[in-house]
């Protein structure tokens, strides 16, 4: 069994090496890259509970365990920086579903993306080598690939692999899927990982993240955590402690001059907060410049308890962790170009995922949970239950006769609960053209700030939303190249 959590209730040092704000993957993942280094480093949380976005809970009755937040770890065990951490000696134990993904259909059809691409290519029927050729040399060539993308923008180490990547990558989700694909199968499967992006699919640069999902799929898998994504932080926080760094909980911090003195302040928070959070540490117009970054579509969540697994017409969804429903393409671009325009879909995209099939830590015997969320404008205060509900029911008659129990997190919540969710946004900001790499402002490094003693490690950073923990390992190195280069 690992060791029980234990945090400080008060820093031990009069100063520390670095004390990191927030205890998100980023968070997490800059505190230990500067414990690796052997530096002291103080971890300092608002909440209660460790995590960020990797928390779990009881939400709607007893026995049911719901994540917060994030569920499916499609980067979680391809991240270049969580390869390196040995969490499974900390409690952390990976459940890869019988199949990473699968995209509903009408008429009891669906798509699947299996971890065998060649597998996946031979249920796509006539679209199946043009899938095989879409991804068969970027799977192949993936740890390089994600080694590239999941940071700042920079010189490619392997051109013709990039080369390769960026001439897809940089198109939009329809339009590779209606130039490459003929059948509702492969177009619906892609687009369903493209939305990912929270962007109009016809913006450029949305088939990138169809194509780095797709990539993690048929390389890594997209497993869940057993016991809850909670036990993500957990691994993560025991192996800080391993390493000398401390952890304070329930420790709202407002201004800078809270913490104890450090030589580096790395934050894991939104640019808003940052600059309210350093004040007159920031020059005026660079905390203007934070404060007019932009922030995408919200979140509508639901999270249910119920009487039995989810009844799909296709029975390939049940091998899915992860199940996208929406529909053909158009269906898809439709849903997720509402936002944008300021409105609700009426028949919303849902990312649907189903933890306790593959892991019955999460449910009492014989009783399941569920977990599904839509885009919706940032902010919104509409009730999307019946439309959600409604979309499960067309893919999978007879869902509301199970539903147990029900709990409802709106855009409002979010930011409550995590106060980087600006109007329920929970990947960190817009990422466009205009923002991807100038994230959150126009920087040759990023991470740093105009105060050479202030770093931005979250989300906000490259390579942006997602629970990788290569936004805080860059900023971490970005401080321990500076200020505390030569410190032990």
């Amino acid at each position: 069994m690992p060791d029980p959590l234990e945090f400080i209730s008060e820093p031990t040092e009069q100063r520390y090496d670095a004390v990191v704000v927030g205890s998100g993957p980023n968070g997490l993942a800059a505190a230990i890259t500067v414990a690796r280094a052997g530096r002291s480093v103080l971890v300092v949380e608002a909440a209660e509970t460790i995590g960020g976005g990797m928390r779990s809970a009881e939400l709607t009755l007893p026995g049911f365990v719901h994540d917060v937040c994030s569920a499916i770890h499609a980067l979680g065990v391809a991240s270049p920086f969580f390869k390196s951490l040995p969490l499974d000696e900390h409690g952390l134990e990976w459940i890869h579903p019988d199949a990473p993904l699968a995209h509903a259909l009408d008429d009891g059809d669906a798509a699947v993306a299996e971890r065998s691409l060649e597998a996946t290519c031979e249920k796509l029927g006539r679209d199946g080598d043009a899938y095989r050729k879409l991804f068969a040399p970027l799977v192949a060539g993936r740890d390089k690939l994600l080694t590239q993308n999941l940071g700042p923008l920079r010189p490619p180490r392997n051109p013709w692999l990039m080369t390769q990547f960026g001439l897809r990558a940089v198109r939009s989700a329809c339009g590779l899927s209606r130039s490459r694909f003929r059948d509702d199968r492969a177009q619906g499967l892609f687009m369903g990982m493209a939305a990912h992006s929270v962007l109009p699919l016809e913006d450029h640069l949305t088939a990138a993240v169809g194509l780095m999902l797709g990539i993690t799929a048929h390389g890594d898998g997209w497993p869940v955590a057993k016991g809850g994504s909670q036990q993500i932080a957990n691994a993560m926080a025991r192996y800080l402690k391993t390493l000398g760094g401390e952890t304070i909980v329930n420790r709202r911090v407002t201004a800078i001059d809270e913490l104890p003195t450090a030589d580096a302040y790395l934050f894991d928070v939104s640019p808003r907060n940052l600059s309210a959070i350093a004040g007159e540490s920031l020059p005026v117009g660079f905390r203007k410049k934070l404060q007019k970054y932009r922030h995408g579509p919200g979140v509508f969540k639901l999270d249910w308890a119920l009487d039995g697994p989810i009844p799909w017409k296709s029975h390939e969804c049940a091998r899915a962790g992860t199940v996208h429903v929406g529909g053909t393409l158009d269906e898809v671009a439709a849903a997720e170009r509402a936002p944008w325009e300021g409105r609700c879909a009426d028949r919303p995209f849902l990312l649907v995922a189903q933890q306790s099939l593959f892991d019955p830590t999460r449910a009492p015997v014989g009783k399941q949970t569920g977990w599904g969320y839509c885009h919706v404008p940032n902010g919104s205060t509409e009730d999307m239950t019946e439309r959600i509900e409604s979309q499960m029911e067309r893919f999978a008659p007879g869902f509301r006769d199970l539903i147990l129990a029900r709990h409802v997190t709106t855009p409002a919540n979010f930011e409550q609960n995590n106060a980087n969710y600006i109007g329920g946004d929970i990947t960190g900001g817009v990422m466009d053209l205009r923002q991807l790499f100038t994230r959150p402002t126009a920087r040759w490094n990023p991470y740093t700030t105009p105060a050479r003693h202030i770093f931005l490690c979250s989300a906000s950073t490259p390579p942006g939303g997602g629970v990788h923990g290569m936004c805080g390992y860059h900023a971490a190195n970005a401080a321990l190249a500076g200020v505390l280069r030569g410190k032990k």
